[in-house]
C-alpha cells in the first residue's frame, strides 16, 4: 500500500466520537428500546456519580445517556442545543458553543467525571480543561485510530507513534480552517487534541480510541451497508480476496464500556475496536449473511483489489469497511481493553438490531444510504469482471 493510500485511508476519518448526528428511535417504543434491543436489564453501578458528557447528542451519546441513567448516576449534558435527540428523564442540559469559547454555563460546577465526545480541535480541549481541571476527578477522551501515524509500522498498540502537526500552533486551528481542510486535519487535530488532554489532566485522563463504529443510530451508514445490500439478496460484489482484516466496535459497547471505565477511575490510554476474535471481510459478510432468514438467495463475488481500483471502486466510502488487503489500521491490540473489560456484541446482534433500527427510518431517509456501492454501479462492476472471466461473453 501506498503512502498516498494510506494517508487517504487515514483522513477518510474512523468515525469517532466526533461524529454528530442525531439517534433515531423506533416508532412506538420506549426511547431504550431501539439502543439496547436484546440487553437485560442494566444493573445498577455500585455507586451514583455525578457525570458530565460534552456533546451526548450526536452517534455514541445517546447510546451514553441511557446506560449512565440506567446505572442510577447524575448525568448532565453540555452542547449547543442544535441536535435533535431524545434525552431520557433527569438529565440536566446546560448549553453553549465551544467554537466560540462560550463554556460559561460550566463554571462553578464540579463533576466526578468528565466525558468529552465530539472534541477534533485542541482548543475545545484547552478551554475545557481551563474550567474543570479542578472540577472534575477524571478526563475520558473519545479519541479515534486515525490520531495513530501507521507510516512504516506493521503492529499497532497503544505505544504506536501519533500524528503530529507541524503547520503552526494546533490551538490556532479554527473551526473554519479545519472545514476547509476536511478529511487532512482529522487524525492529526486528534493526535494533538490527546496531547492538550494530558496537558489539563495528566495521569486522570483517560484515552479512548476507537475503531469504525457501528450499530443503531450510525449516521455514516458505512456498516449498515451490508446488512441491507446482503438483505437484498442476489449477486453481491465483495471486495479482495475476503482475507482483509475487519475491526468494528458497536456503539453500545463503546459507550457503556466509557461509562464503566469513569466509575471504576480507569485512566490512561486504550484501542477500543474488535471484535474480540480475529474478523476478515468473509467472516464479516458471511456473518451478517448467518443473521438473515436461511431461505435467502445471496452470493458473494469475490473481486481482486487490483481490479477494484482500476474501476475507481472506493475502499472505505464504497466497499464499506474495507480498507484493503493488509491495513495496519484494521490490526490494531485491543488487549489492553479487554482486561479493562471491553465486552461486544455479537456480530449477528449488531446486525439484526442496524437492520430494524434502519427500516424503522422516515422513508426519505432509508432512500438515502449514505455509503456502499449504488446498486447500478454494483451492477456494472460485476459485469466488467464477469466479463474478464468469460472474454467470449457480453
Amino acid at each position: 500500500m501506498t503512502t498516498d493510500r494510506r494517508t487517504f485511508l487515514r483522513l477518510s476519518a474512523l468515525a469517532g466520537g466526533a461524529l454528530a448526528a442525531g439517534a433515531v428511535e423506533l416508532e412506538g417504543a420506549r426511547p431504550d428500546e431501539p439502543l439496547y434491543r436484546g440487553l437485560p436489564d442494566i444493573d445498577q453501578a455500585p455507586r451514583a456519580m455525578d457525570l458530565l458528557i460534552l456533546g451526548g447528542t450526536g452517534f455514541i451519546g445517546p447510546h451514553q445517556l441511557r446506560y449512565a441513567v440506567g446505572r442510577g448516576h447524575r448525568v448532565t449534558i453540555f452542547n449547543r442545543g442544535q441536535t435533535d435527540a431524545e434525552i431520557p428523564d433527569g438529565v440536566e442540559r446546560l448549553t453553549g458553543d465551544r467554537n466560540l469559547s462560550e463554556l460559561n454555563a460550566l463554571k462553578g460546577r464540579s463533576w466526578d467525571a468528565v466525558i468529552d465526545n465530539p472534541t477534533t480541535l485542541p482548543f475545545w480541549v484547552r478551554d475545557a480543561g481551563e474550567i474543570l481541571h479542578d472540577a472534575t476527578g477524571q478526563y475520558v477522551f473519545i479519541s479515534t485510530l486515525s490520531a495513530y501515524d501507521v507510516s512504516g509500522i506493521d503492529q499497532l498498540d497503544e505505544e504506536s507513534p501519533t500524528l503530529q502537526y507541524a503547520e503552526g500552533d494546533p490551538l490556532e486551528v479554527t473551526p473554519e480552517r479545519y472545514q476547509e481542510e476536511g478529511g487532512r486535519l482529522y487524525g492529526p487535530m486528534k493526535a494533538e487534541s490527546e496531547r492538550e488532554a494530558d496537558r489539563w489532566f495528566g495521569e486522570r485522563a483517560t484515552v479512548i480510541r476507537p475503531g469504525l463504529i457501528v450499530g443503531p443510530g450510525d449516521p455514516t451508514d458505512r456498516f449498515t451497508y451490508w446488512p441491507l445490500r446482503i438483505a437484498r439478496g442476489g449477486e453481491v460484489l465483495a471486495p479482495g480476496s475476503g482475507d482483509a482484516p475487519i475491526q468494528i466496535i458497536d456503539a453500545r459497547d463503546l459507550s457503556q464500556w466509557a461509562i464503566r471505565m469513569a466509575e471504576d477511575g480507569t485512566t490512561g490510554t486504550f484501542n477500543a475496536t474488535g471484535p474480540r476474535s480475529t474478523l476478515t471481510m468473509a467472516g464479516q459478510l458471511h456473518g451478517i449473511r448467518g443473521a438473515l432468514p436461511g431461505d435467502l438467495d445471496v452470493r458473494f463475488t469475490w473481486v481482486p483489489a487490483d481490479f477494484l481500483a482500476e474501476h475507481s471502486v472506493r475502499p472505505w466510502s464504497e466497499m464499506t469497511t474495507w480498507f484493503g488487503e493488509d491495513e495496519v489500521l484494521s490490526q490494531a491490540s485491543i488487549e489492553r481493553a479487554v482486561s479493562a473489560g471491553l465486552t461486544f456484541h455479537s456480530l449477528a446482534a449488531t446486525t439484526t438490531d442496524v437492520l430494524a433500527w434502519y427500516r424503522a427510518l422516515p422513508e426519505e431517509r432509508q432512500s438515502q444510504l449514505r455509503a456502499g456501492l449504488a446498486p447500478e454501479r454494483e451492477r456494472e462492476v460485476l459485469a466488467a469482471w464477469q466479463a474478464t472471466r468469460n472474454p467470449g461473453q457480453r
